[in-house]
């Protein structure tokens, strides 16, 4: 399919093939929901953790005779049911990351880019460069193509005006080609991709 190529400022330069098995795919809502869970699964730290029986400070001095009180027999203050003791079957340091096969992945990720073409929200630009490195030229470059929240994608490095135009501006998120994932695209409205990343996306999609 068709589809214009701008600079960033806006300006048509043309026009390129986009290809269908990448951008014009069914939009799998469900292989979505499933990559991004994935991913934030891999996010989640696991770090959280209770001290068990064993880990707590404390002497091993039986608190009180075992007959005669009128109390359930104890054996210890470090026990679960006492004040201050372990926790019972507490949360432990553990990673919540799992598998999830390459190609689902693979399908997620050009659903992402068909979403973002259907919904007229895919720009596709020559370069990512900004000639003065104002934050103030860039945001009305980006105003011009309609981008408030925008996710932008290089095959390289940023150019070092572009990324000192682009920091200062709140909603911009900005992901090398190989860093490209369906949670990054899909929380921002906008997608931008220079034509060399595009290239790169498509011999990593085929």
């Amino acid at each position: 399919m068709k589809h214009d190529l701008i600079s960033i400022e806006g300006k048509s330069l043309g026009s390129l093939d986009l290809p269908d098995d990448i951008f014009g795919v069914e939009v799998r809502e469900d292989i979505l929901q499933r990559v991004v869970r994935w991913q934030l699964a891999k996010r989640h730290s696991g770090n959280h953790k209770t001290k068990t029986r064993g880990e707590i400070a404390g002497s091993n001095k039986k608190p009180f005779r075992q007959k005669g009180t009128g109390r359930a027999r104890q054996g210890s203050n470090r026990v679960s049911q006492m004040r201050g003791g372990g926790k019972a079957f507490g949360p432990v340091v553990r990673s919540h990351s799992y598998s999830l096969p390459k190609k689902v992945r693979k399908i997620g990720l050009r659903s992402a880019l068909s979403s973002k073409l259907k919904a007229g929200n895919l720009h596709i630009v020559n370069e990512a460069k900004s000639e003065d490195g104002k934050s103030k030229s860039l945001a009305n470059s980006l105003k011009k193509l309609g981008c408030v929240s925008v996710l932008i994608i290089d095959a390289n490095d940023f150019d070092p005006s572009f990324v000192r135009a682009a920091r200062n501006l709140i909603g911009i998120d900005m992901l090398l080609e190989q860093g490209a994932n369906v949670y990054d695209i899909l929380r921002k409205e906008s997608l931008i991709i220079t034509q060399s990343a595009l290239e790169r996306l498509e011999v990593r999609l085929k």
